[in-house]
């Protein structure tokens, strides 16, 4: 199995698991895989072996080398410090890698929060088995967008596991450096500490304290910074609506209190990050001035010259640049991170446990009163349907564009709830039916990475060799799967075109044991005979088929037709419809002659 398959397979798994009340946490990740910690304190230790030996090696290549008039005793020391660097390179390597293998997961778990919290907004937590792209969640007969709040949520993810691998590597560096140096200064001049610890840990207490602070101010920065570029942004969309309506002015005012109120965060900001340099100040530096001030005091008590050089080494060379990158990664990074799960938990709705799911005995569709509206001011899409589809039955559904065939076939996939009246599937509610009672296959088929058989087994993993030949010969997508490299062969669908990811999916759902299919506009990149092979393969296959019909050939293939027209729907055999309706008459390309008075 690829690891794109096992990657969907893992959220999958979680998306059915109790969700919890917020998205993953910091100390959860890190505790999800003791080995891969193991692995990153195992390379951090040789990445961090220069810390340990610079003070040393300093300090000998003088005392021993240089100032004894043994030049090669001194390079020796620093070849050796030099060679400590090339390890510490491939250590540092194998790090990021071992980071990587905790921020993934991260990463996953933080992306199934979004997917169950957004999904479950909708009657469904699992989204039906649908085959693809948009999932819209409705609330109240208005469909949210759930597609782009996944997207918005999914940025936030990705800068939350970047963040996330920043602050681990940082911290991470911070510790075993702050070790390494505490080591060699005790076993280089035990002196020296007392003049370099009180100082960096005073530093490193300051910029802990500052930053609750740090992280409220920039998070209100951030969201004055957006609420300014939203505002811009309208603004600028409806330049000729505002300067028609004299709105000037007006406009004019609210984008100048949006500019006051980012700035008046930005200076917020400064405030708390000069509290951030002298931080650093107290911590990296003050101990650099301590170490300079106590000279002769350590000369006096038996350090050499190079001692107090190999000292200063540790301290500009190795705590200064591991506290100052703690301050910028934690005071970026850290604050980064919290803002970015702080939106995530913001806009992804809680959800309790998942409703029990019921197996319809039957694939039959019935719709009762069902109507639904984009929202509480806007015309109807359906209003007051009445359907029945009875199993085994294939019904095509038509009508102009914009007549609600795509909302229809999302509400029968439990997509959108309707704001009034029910959908059974097989008498059962729809919003208690298992997920794999249907499968939807939109207009733009979904395919991911992995192998073909993958692929085609997605919505059904248990299927035979033989049962998954029969469906691939019965779509007619025997040559695309040879041409592909057989099942084992890995797919780029960036590198398939539109007619072949529908072949796939097709496929996919053929195979599926959804009893109710739904073909969305599925088969528009295929030429006329490949769709009416599909078509008709699905016909043979047995359950309930429902095609949203973009050509006259699938409405003429299929049993009865529903003709949809703003909110108005008419059924019957497409003789019936050319007889009764002028529409359907028309777009059929047949003339329908008015009655004559």
């Amino acid at each position: 199995m690829s690891a794109a398959r096992e990657d969907r397979t893992d959220v999958t798994n979680q998306t059915n698991q109790t969700d919890p009340a917020a998205p993953p946490g910091f100390w959860r990740a890190l505790r999800r895989d003791p080995r891969a910690l193991a692995r990153i304190g195992l390379w951090s230790v040789l990445e961090a072996g220069p810390a340990f030996l610079i003070g040393h090696a300093v300090a000998r290549a003088i005392e021993d080398g240089f100032a004894a008039g043994a030049p090669a005793t001194g390079l020796a020391w620093l070849a050796g410090l030099g060679l400590t660097w090339l390890v510490a390179a491939v250590a540092a390597r194998q790090v990021v890698l071992a980071v990587a293998a905790v921020a993934e997961p991260f990463r996953d778990d933080l992306l199934a929060y979004v997917v169950r919290g957004v999904l479950r907004r909708g009657p469904f937590a699992d989204g039906s088995a649908v085959d693809g792209s948009a999932v819209d969640g409705a609330a109240d007969g208005g469909a949210a967008d759930g597609s782009a709040a996944v997207a918005r949520a999914g940025l936030q993810v990705e800068l939350a596991r970047d963040a996330f691998a920043a602050v681990v590597t940082t911290v991470r560096g911070f510790a075993f450096t702050v070790v390494s140096v505490v080591l060699g200064l005790s076993t280089l001049a035990p002196r020296t500490l007392v003049l370099v610890l009180p100082p960096f840990v005073a530093g490193l207490g300051l910029f802990l304290v500052s930053l609750p602070a740090l992280a409220r101010r920039q998070r209100a920065f951030l969201l004055a910074d957006e609420r300014l570029a939203e505002e811009m942004t309208a603004t600028a969309g409806g330049l000729r609506d505002i300067e028609a309506c004299g709105l000037r002015d007006r406009v004019a005012a609210r984008l100048a209190g949006r500019t006051a109120e980012q700035a008046a965060a930005a200076r917020a900001l400064a405030r708390v990050t000069g509290v951030r340099t002298a931080a650093l100040a107290v911590g990296s530096w003050l101990p650099v001035l301590l170490l300079l001030a106590g000279t002769p005091w350590l000369l006096s008590s038996g350090a050499g010259a190079g001692v107090v050089v190999g000292a200063l080494a540790y301290v500009t060379q190795s705590l200064a640049p591991a506290l100052s990158g703690l301050v910028q990664g934690i005071g970026v990074s850290g604050v980064r991170l919290a803002a970015a799960l702080r939106r995530i938990a913001a806009a992804t709705p809680p959800s309790g446990p998942e409703p029990a799911r019921v197996r319809p005995p039957t694939g039959e569709l019935r719709l009762r009163g069902v109507a639904f509206s984009y929202g509480p001011g806007s015309a109807p899409v359906l209003d007051g349907l009445d359907l029945t589809v009875p199993e085994g039955d294939h019904l095509a559904v038509v009508g102009p564009s914009g007549a609600g065939k795509s909302t229809l076939a999302l509400l029968i996939a439990g997509l959108l709830r309707p704001g009034a009246g029910e959908v059974l599937i097989g008498g059962v509610p729809a919003e208690r039916a298992e997920h794999a009672a249907r499968a939807l296959i939109p207009q733009e088929a979904y395919v991911f990475r992995g192998t073909v058989l993958e692929n085609l087994t997605y919505l059904r993993p248990s299927a035979e060799p033989a049962e998954i030949d029969a469906s691939v010969a019965a779509i007619g997508a025997r040559e695309l799967v040879d041409a592909l490299g057989g099942y084992a062969a890995e797919l780029d669908p960036a590198a398939l075109s539109a007619g072949q990811r529908q072949l796939l999916a097709l496929v996919r759902a053929h195979l599926s044991p959804a009893p109710l299919v739904i073909l969305d506009e599925a088969t528009c990149h295929l030429d006329p005979a490949a769709e009416a092979r599909a078509e008709l393969a699905f016909a043979r296959r047995g359950g309930t088929l429902i095609v949203i019909a973009h050509r006259l050939t699938s409405a003429l293939r299929a049993r009865r037709i529903l003709l949809m027209d703003g909110g108005q729907t008419l059924i019957g055999t497409h003789d019936a419809l050319v007889e009764s309706s002028p529409l359907y008459a028309d777009l059929a390309g047949h003339w329908h002659p008015e009655p004559v008075s």
